[in-house]
């Protein structure tokens, strides 16, 4: 799994410019529906949604914030690269 970075900023209106790989490679176009969540710590995390709104999506944000709140409280483990992105693709 090849980690990909970008940049962006928000526009004078709030908006939100998703980098071109970013929307390429997981086939997000004008009108895709993202669920936006935002935990305590102030990270943003935007999914993919297909239409309806799925439990599914929504235990995915909530067991990403709980993450970090566990992150945050010092309860996580160690892992190699190779065994989180293990983990990683359970999800």
């Amino acid at each position: 799994m090849n980690e990909e970075i970008g940049m962006t900023k928000v526009s004078s209106k709030g908006q939100v410019v998703l980098p071109k790989i970013f929307r390429t490679k997981s086939e997000i176009k004008a009108g895709t529906l993202l669920a936006v969540t935002r935990t305590k710590n102030g990270l943003i995390v935007l999914k993919k949604i297909t239409s309806p709104i799925l439990k599914e999506d929504i235990l995915t944000l909530k067991n990403v914030e709980k993450a970090w709140e566990e992150i945050e409280k010092g309860e996580f483990r160690k892992a190699s690269k190779i065994d989180f992105i293990e983990e990683l693709t359970k999800w």
